[in-house]
């Protein structure tokens, strides 16, 4: 059964490697990301039925308008992936700057609120649904300089798994670490380290089948793809 799949965060990383692993196995693809270049880029190698906008996650304005024209067309996702997040620059809490903390946060957190709020209520309606909130290790334990990403993504885990008692039954709401993956973020934080980790691609290669089981018996299970 073909699936429509909603994912914020497409210009790089997983949420590009995700994007082009369900669009491979025929499901239909909405997403957003900040980066004009990269979603040129997908319009022009993926047309209709999918769809990507230029959309800043942080602005509710922004996601409302985005949502109001997704449900129209092509309607309510099947699977919403809030995978759109940004990490500090690794310093002592105390020397991180206010603006910086802000965007995490606004992003991290504020960002995943206001496509819950847009997108939501849709799903709800047709009591159909799941909602992958991405979360991280950095959500189930600590390490120092990294105190902004980890308070983001600790709230990933609580406000998804309040969302989970929220829902009605036949919908699910998952706080989801995808484990430790190679990507621009990691290499940000482990350096050439993070080259032992699995590349975006092959890992979307097992992730998608796994995530397109996810259902109901999930609801509010803080997960690990592949667990």
């Amino acid at each position: 059964m073909k699936k429509t799949i909603l994912i914020t965060g497409v210009s790089r990383g997983l949420g590009r490697a995700l994007t082009d692993e369900f669009i491979r196995l025929g499901h239909t693809v909405v997403g957003c990301g900040r980066s004009q270049a990269a979603i040129a880029e997908l319009r022009q190698q993926y047309g209709p039925p999918h769809r990507f906008d230029v959309v800043d996650v942080a602005d509710d304005g922004q996601v409302q308008a985005w949502a109001q024209a997704v449900l129209a067309e092509p309607g309510p996702p099947d699977l919403l992936l809030n995978n759109a997040a940004l990490a500090n620059a690794l310093a002592p809490l105390w020397q991180v700057p206010a603006a910086e903390f802000d965007t995490v946060i606004d992003v991290n957190i504020k960002g995943v609120a206001n496509v819950i709020r847009h997108f939501v209520p849709a799903m709800v309606a047709r009591k159909h649904g799941v909602i992958c909130n991405f979360s991280s290790g950095w959500g189930r334990s600590t390490s120092p300089e990294v105190a902004p990403y980890c308070a983001s993504k600790w709230a990933m885990e609580g406000l998804t798994q309040a969302l989970a008692q929220e829902l009605p039954k036949g919908m699910a709401a998952i706080p989801l670490s995808p484990g430790m993956i190679d990507t621009d973020m990691l290499r940000a934080c482990f350096g050439s380290g993070a080259g032992r980790c699995p590349k975006p691609e092959p890992w979307a290669k097992a992730a998608v089948p796994w995530l397109l089981k996810l259902g109901p018996k999930d609801n509010g299970a803080s997960l690990t793809v592949g667990d």
